[in-house]
């Protein structure tokens, strides 16, 4: 049941973001000149769905599904809404707050949603905020990989309070590799302090879906350190892992699964940013 509920959460997330970019399955971006418009329309079959109503979009529809049969919090999916509007507006970080304030919204909440999904009571903070790092952690690692192609295509989600540290030209970042390589690294840092928090919080989860998690995280995790090892050269060539990685990371999730109770369930880092109360 969790898996099918996945999917049709993947459906409407999916779906959401088609509309936002003018993709079709996340392929053949377009330039969209009305996303305003688009993202309010999302927002009302969004409502219209949270509320029970039946939508007759199939990915609307699905939405409707997974809240009726989990008590999915309907702020949850429009915090991730918000995440659209702040693409569609062209947003740009000024400081490491603004920054995993917008992860929050892409990709943190995603992972309360799936925490919720996957059997965790939407009152229980604790292990929603260890769910919430886990996005931040895969979403920080994505900005670091992709800089360059974000670049390319006019964005940087680089704060521009580091930009200015590191004497970057917040319209050329690719003008030094050297100098965006210690941001990078900075954001791997950070991805990984969230991950290793995000870790504990499979304690509460079931084995299948601890084991999904942590596969995950391990994928996520060694993007982010490839991004560091290579340094300046990190954006030679787009960062990815293996088939035989990802089956190792499987294998060696499923052991760490079974072994995750005996995960010490030490305190969250009060240093760490948190999610929206």
């Amino acid at each position: 049941m969790t898996r099918e509920r996945a999917w049709l959460l993947y459906a409407w997330c999916r779906a959401c973001d088609d509309i936002a970019d003018g993709q079709d399955h996340g392929h053949t971006m377009s330039v969209v000149e009305d996303a305003p418009q688009r993202i309010a329309a999302m927002a009302v079959l969004t409502d219209a769905a949270l509320a029970g109503r039946a939508i007759g979009l199939p990915a609307f529809d699905a939405l409707r599904i997974v809240a009726g049969e989990t008590r999915l919090p309907a702020r949850y999916a429009h915090d991730l809404i918000q995440g659209f509007r702040l693409d569609a507006e062209d947003w740009r970080p000024r400081t490491e707050d603004d920054l995993l304030t917008y992860c929050y919204h892409v990709a943190g909440v995603v992972g309360c949603m799936m925490a919720v999904i996957m059997g965790v009571d939407p009152d229980d903070a604790a292990v929603l905020d260890r769910a919430c790092d886990l996005g931040l952690a895969f979403q920080l690692a994505n900005i670091a990989r992709d800089i360059a192609e974000d670049a390319a295509a006019g964005r940087c989600y680089l704060p521009t309070d580091w930009l200015a540290e590191m004497d970057i030209a917040p319209d050329a970042i690719m003008a030094d590799p050297a100098k965006l390589a210690v941001l990078a690294m900075r954001l791997t840092d950070r991805a990984a302090q969230f991950e290793a928090s995000a870790r504990i919080g499979t304690r509460a989860l079931s084995f299948r879906s601890a084991w999904a998690v942590l596969a995950a995280a391990d994928i996520y995790g060694t993007i982010g350190r490839k991004v560091a090892g290579r340094g300046a050269a990190a954006w030679d060539r787009r960062v990815t892992t293996s088939k035989a990685e990802k089956l190792r990371f499987i294998a060696q999730a499923w052991r760490n699964a079974r072994g995750r109770n005996a995960l010490a369930d030490v305190r969250r880092d009060p240093t760490l940013w948190r999610r929206p109360a």
